[in-house]
């Protein structure tokens, strides 16, 4: 008899050979089975929609723990999951149930009568399912893939819809086109739902822009509507509303006080009543994003580790969120100088010596190993030779014990010696392993 846990990977796995591809972006299959469905995307609280390449994730976060913070229930979907699918599907609060989860895979799968329909697709319909008939106050809605095209653009009038940062990401699907990349992110915008834009290259901020402007939308940009800074130790947060003094966000890094000024304009502008002051402040103080530049502290993987070591976690695997990730290492050297060593593992198909690059003059070494159990993984030898080309020392690895060994043998203190910071990095599928490893 399967367990419980065991009978929703076994309706995944059935689900994953209903369409040859993994990602094939339209509407027209998941608009068929929720139609079937009767609608359940039609049928939702107030929809704030976040896109993006790097921060979106980041953002759904924050809107939760603020507007959770001020008593309100909140749906919240969010892709990929880290440790189990459940993560994606957070109902009125609490992640969905194994029991719950079971039920609505196999009602979605019944309805859709093995026609042919991607992963994300039809998930994604028992994701609009399970908000429709459980009440809630708001709905967090985080663009999987894309934007115009992804299986979450449905939803015909959002409350507010969210574009963060654009950057070459998904290439395979999405191109290497910058501006057309952003315009593919800017699919989201609906007429008549305001727009927060988050930190954008002038190439992506122009063709949001001019897809707002074609529908004659409200938009509010960073840095000219709303800005969100550092000062004295303190979170600043100012728009036409007011400033707010704040305390710094539970995340780390530069980039998350971008990403919190994001999420507090979305609130405020979306719709009257949400993202009270009170509410926002405990919500900097609540906010929990695992795998998004997390310090472990406890766990097998940390008895490996050099003696005071500092063990941070990141799944960001593109050149912008390397930028922003090595930033904030950079931050914390200027606070507390160690020596920085990165254990690196990254999908073949993402742009490693642009991801690596970012550490250069920064990372002390790198040590490259492959992703366990992923069979879509650069493989340790051929990330050494990316990393070699990006201007870093660097070794191959077997697995994570022996990455953390090595960098325990090259750091073997002295008396004066300080204990290095060691960041594992380069893929959410890593950071994943990792946590389920590390529990």
């Amino acid at each position: 008899m399967l367990s419980q846990t065991s009978r929703s990977d076994a309706v995944l796995k059935r689900l994953l050979t209903l369409h040859p591809k993994k990602i094939d972006l339209a509407l027209d299959r998941i608009l068929r089975l929720l139609d079937d469905l009767g609608d359940p995307h039609l049928r939702l609280p107030p929809v704030i929609h976040v896109a993006g390449t790097n921060g979106k994730g980041s953002a759904c976060a924050f809107a939760r723990a603020m507007l959770e913070a001020q008593g309100l229930k909140v749906h919240v979907h969010t892709s990929p999951h880290l440790v189990r699918f459940h993560e994606r599907i957070r109902i009125a609060g609490r992640l969905i149930s194994e029991e719950a989860l079971v039920s609505l895979l196999e009602e979605v799968e019944q309805v859709n009568q093995g026609r042919e329909i991607t992963f994300f697709e039809i998930t994604g319909a028992a994701m609009f399912l399970a908000f429709a008939r459980y009440p809630a106050d708001v709905c967090v809605l985080e663009v999987g893939l894309g934007g115009k095209y992804d299986a979450t653009n449905v939803v015909p009038n959002p409350a507010m819809t969210v574009i963060q940062p654009v950057g070459l990401d998904h290439r395979e699907f999405l191109g290497d086109d910058l501006a057309g990349i952003a315009a593919e992110k800017a699919g989201i915008i609906k007429q008549g739902s305001p727009l927060v834009v988050g930190p954008q290259s002038e190439i992506a901020h122009d063709a949001i822009l001019s897809q707002a402007d074609r529908l004659g939308v409200t938009v509010f940009e960073f840095g000219q509507d709303f800005a969100s800074r550092q000062e004295h130790g303190r979170m600043v947060y100012e728009d036409e509303i007011g400033l707010l003094d704040l305390p710094m966000p539970k995340l780390i890094g530069r980039h998350q006080i971008e990403n919190a000024g994001v999420a507090i304009a979305a609130l405020r502008h979306a719709r009257r009543g949400w993202g009270e002051d009170a509410a926002v402040e405990k919500g900097l103080a609540q906010v929990e994003w695992p795998g998004r530049l997390q310090r472990l502290h406890k766990g097998p993987l940390i008895d490996y580790a050099p003696r005071g070591a500092e063990i941070w976690l990141d799944g960001g695997h593109n050149p912008h969120g390397a930028e922003v990730v090595s930033r904030a290492m950079a931050d914390m050297e200027e606070h507390g100088e160690r020596p920085l060593y990165l254990i690196c593992a990254m999908l073949a198909n993402k742009d490693a010596v642009g991801y690596l690059r970012a550490f250069n003059g920064l990372a002390r070494h790198v040590v490259t190993l492959a992703i366990p159990g992923e069979a879509a993984s650069l493989g340790a030898g051929a990330l050494y030779d990316a990393a070699r080309r990006a201007g870093l020392d660097a070794a191959p690895a077997e697995d994570l014990d022996d990455a953390m060994l090595q960098v325990t043998a090259w750091t073997r203190l002295g008396d004066n010696d300080v204990p290095p910071r060691i960041l594992i990095c380069g893929s959410l599928y890593l950071a994943g392993k990792v946590l389920a490893e590390n529990s």
